[in-house]
């Protein structure tokens, strides 16, 4: 059965960026795999590592996580050279190849509009805006909130769901009455601490099971699926 986002019920819809509303996941994956075969070489990061201990995580944290499942630890200093250095990969991708919006979630966010339900979007990359300025999609939100927020306000990474209650706070929305749709299992968990009245989970890679047992109330291979229901207006 496809979901039913009813304008009755939900006031507000948080998407996450990356794999959710762009195809930059894919992106980030092969910035950390060049950045992690240069330093324990090839083969050592699979894509189930990237979905476990990185995706969705602030890449200091993530890549901290990844390395102690390797019972590796590494200085501060070190780990965030590291992590820097994915990022400039990740950049460097960017803007070499440009990026494109998911159509299914392009179309969700044109019913969501018309259903007058607000939309916020969340990254804990720093470059939320040059993503969104890539895939022409600048004005689309009623709100940003990325990692250049998360570090100015000090709030934490997913799965602590700080940067989705502060999206809905700032569109004016009640978790309750605040969707959040999410690709990561870090998110999705998020998304149930949170107390958000519905969690949707996108699986873009066979995570169906894993979303729903991290959190997602209902699980999409598509955004294009989700329906929106207009309030009763009379």
């Amino acid at each position: 059965m496809r979901p039913v986002l009813d304008a009755e019920r939900y006031d507000a819809v948080v998407f996450d960026l990356d794999g959710v509303v762009t195809d930059t996941a894919s992106v980030h994956r092969a910035a950390w795999r060049r950045m992690l075969d240069e330093l324990l070489g090839p083969g050592e990061f699979s894509d189930e590592d990237y979905f476990r201990y990185v995706d969705g995580r602030p890449r200091y944290d993530g890549l901290t996580a990844f390395l102690a499942s390797r019972g590796l630890r590494l200085p501060p200093d070190r780990i965030r050279e590291l992590a820097d250095r994915k990022d400039a990969y990740f950049l460097e991708a960017l803007r070499r190849d440009g990026v494109r919006a998911f159509p299914g979630t392009v179309a969700l966010l044109d019913r969501l509009a018309e259903a007058g339900i607000a939309v916020a979007v969340i990254s804990s990359s720093r470059h939320c805006a040059e993503v969104l300025a890539a895939a022409g999609l600048t004005d689309r939100f009623g709100t940003v909130v990325d990692g250049v927020v998360a570090a100015e306000l000090g709030l934490a990474g997913k799965p602590d769901p700080a940067v989705f209650l502060l999206a809905a706070h700032r569109l004016g929305a009640q978790p309750r009455r605040t969707v959040v749709v999410e690709d990561a299992l870090a998110g999705v968990e998020a998304g149930r601490a949170g107390g958000f009245g519905l969690v949707i989970g996108v699986d873009r890679g066979g995570k169906a099971a894993e979303l729903a047992a991290h959190g997602a109330d209902v699980v999409v291979p598509d955004l294009g699926e989700v329906q929106v229901r207009r309030a009763d207006k009379a």
